[in-house]
């Protein structure tokens, strides 16, 4: 492996809310491209092993994707504002 990348370095999100994150490991022939998702502050927003992120509270959360072996990672700020109300 010589990288771990995301799809997007940012988010923001309204409460409820959630977007899929996708992480990239090269090279493509890397022979394990898993890892694991975790956020800095789960009370803010959560992100499930597929790296789906749920917008929990207002705030600021980091979610930082890691490869299997931990050389590499990866990190996403996401942003969480309160719901919208038409």
């Amino acid at each position: 492996m010589t990288a771990a990348t995301l799809n997007k370095t940012t988010v923001s999100l309204e409460v409820g809310a959630s977007e899929t994150l996708n992480a990239t490991v090269t090279p493509t022939d890397a022979a394990d491209k898993t890892g694991m998702w975790v956020s800095d502050k789960e009370s803010i927003a959560t992100v499930d092993s597929a790296g789906k992120v749920t917008a929990v509270a207002e705030g600021s959360a980091n979610i930082t994707f890691t490869t299997k072996d931990g050389s590499f990672t990866a990190k996403c700020a996401v942003t969480v504002t309160a719901k919208t109300t038409a």
